[in-house]
């Protein structure tokens, strides 16, 4: 494999209806020979992470949710944060951004943001999204995925809800389509 995708957001092409991946913005955490595994960035479950944690952690009680990460082993959790003292082991997926590679750094990172030590970023995922060798390869050559590059601002986006829109947009200025008027809907 001559280039790697981590880093990435894929993007679902606006064909893809699985109800896994319907408008879903993927970050790629992980690609090499073997596959690919990513989360899904933009999909917030209706549980807080305090109700999700409560038997590990004595969390208060917010409006910090889980998200749902992917269909791929659901009741495993990742978590992305975005600070680099926590896990020096792991180098960041995109600048800022970085995936917590064991259980302690899990635990630091949900104690230092529960009793807010540091203004730190963090997000809590259930399950994450898979693909076996060059499986994805040929789900973006079928157009069921677009490519973009991922950043810090976007994984942790205040409204996960707007940022497959968001996205698409992006994507349209990078390919050198004009903007959607939104506006005038019938000029589309």
């Amino acid at each position: 494999m001559s280039q790697t995708m981590r880093g990435q957001f894929l993007i679902a092409g606006k064909q893809l209806l699985d109800p896994s991946f319907y408008r879903t913005v993927v970050l790629i955490v992980e690609h090499n020979s073997e596959g690919a595994m990513g989360v899904v960035v933009n999909r917030p479950s209706s549980v807080t992470i305090a109700q999700a944690l409560t038997e590990h952690f004595d969390l208060p009680d917010n409006d910090d949710v889980m998200f749902v990460g992917g269909p791929v082993e659901p009741s495993a959790l990742f978590i992305l944060h975005n600070s680099a003292e926590m896990d020096q082991s792991e180098p960041a997926v995109v600048p800022n951004v970085y995936l917590g590679s064991n259980t302690s750094v899990f635990e630091s990172v949900v104690n230092t943001a529960s009793q807010g030590l540091q203004e730190l970023d963090f997000r809590i995922f259930s399950g994450c999204a898979g693909w076996g060798p060059k499986q994805l390869e040929s789900e973006i050559d079928r157009g069921d995925w677009h490519l973009h590059p991922a950043c810090s601002q976007m994984v942790f986006h205040n409204d996960s809800y707007a940022l497959w829109d968001l996205m698409l947009e992006k994507l349209q200025e990078q390919m050198g389509f004009p903007p959607a008027s939104k506006s005038k809907p019938e000029w589309n």
